[in-house]
């Protein structure tokens, strides 16, 4: 078993010597679709890019004046909590959010301001939210990505549609998509980590809850009943605990900071945590990942994680 552990702290550090970057690079403009796929894809590493969606109106339109005109009657479904956490650990349970039925502009007059809340609203539906909810602002972007589903050799599983507070935040987690992530107006700050850092990224098993605002306006957690707990991330990256987690000091994250008018590549199954400045708008495509040797490699990297416990 110690020969297992000294491996699994191993792989993590050859990774970063071999191939990975200390940093998240930018590329100035698209790279065709065979340079892209073997430059970025195939080595499954993140890049920032540039002046990859110039063209689209969203850019100059989307603001809460053409959104409240354009969808503003829209009802859309909203994330809703206490403290800006929507999926994430609280004390032991997992929590989501209370998913409320709103209209666009009633969540703008949040966002803005002009209405007081003690919660914390977020869009953040995954489920091709932009398509199925608000598709009269599909003519203000594209619905896929050409260049990148010519490199994949298929088309978006989603296209979502990303709004909400300073205070939403994102908690630690990873996708089974490559990720193109869209940033229209404001910023998002990525904390980012390789699969190959597992070894030393915390998973624990929590008693799945929701949250429920109550008539006084105070949350309460609901206990989804009957459901298997579910397997997450209880670190903070951001104020990493390494008294209760001290395998995560071997973990080398990145941090980047993908503006309005950028496009953040996000690799499958790289682990991300997401905050945003206030009232940001970003739109995402989702295209379902190659489940090949590369994820065969990361199901037994993850089970042998499993196996040893803390390393």
């Amino acid at each position: 078993m110690d020969e297992v552990k000294e491996c699994l702290r191993d792989f993590p550090k050859e990774a970063r010597e071999l191939y990975l970057n200390d940093a998240v690079p930018y590329l100035d403009e698209p790279l065709s679709p065979l340079q892209f796929y073997r430059d970025w894809i195939g080595p499954n590493k993140p890049c920032i890019i540039r002046n990859a969606f110039n063209d689209w109106p969203a850019l100059s339109k989307w603001n809460p004046t053409y959104l409240r005109e354009k969808v503003g009657s829209k009802v859309i479904s909203v994330a809703v909590t206490p403290n800006g956490f929507a999926d994430a650990v609280n004390g032991n349970r997992f929590v989501m959010p209370e998913e409320r039925q709103m209209s666009f502009s009633s969540l703008l007059d949040i966002v803005e301001g002009k209405i007081k809340s003690s919660a914390v609203f977020y869009v953040q539906k995954q489920c091709s939210n932009l398509m199925e909810e608000i598709p009269e602002l599909t003519g203000d972007v594209q619905t896929h990505i050409p260049w990148m589903s010519e490199a994949l050799g298929k088309l978006p599983d989603a296209v979502n549609f990303w709004l909400g507070e300073e205070s939403a935040v994102t908690s630690m987690h990873k996708d089974h998509y490559e990720n193109l992530y869209c940033v229209i107006s404001g910023q998002k700050e990525f904390v980012l980590l390789p699969p190959t850092d597992r070894p030393f990224i915390p998973y624990e098993l929590y008693q799945p809850a929701t949250y429920r605002q109550k008539d006084d306006g105070t949350f309460e957690i609901v206990d989804e009943e009957n459901s298997p707990k579910v397997p997450w991330i209880p670190l903070d990256p951001l104020k990493p605990d390494f008294e209760r987690f001290p395998s995560y000091r071997h973990a080398k994250a990145l941090h980047c900071t993908v503006k309005a008018g950028e496009m953040l590549y996000l690799p499958s199954l790289w682990f991300h945590h997401v905050r945003q400045s206030h009232g940001c708008i970003a739109v995402n495509f989702w295209y379902d990942m190659e489940y090949d040797i590369k994820y065969n490699y990361f199901q037994l990297v993850e089970a042998l994680t499993n196996a040893v416990g803390s390393l």
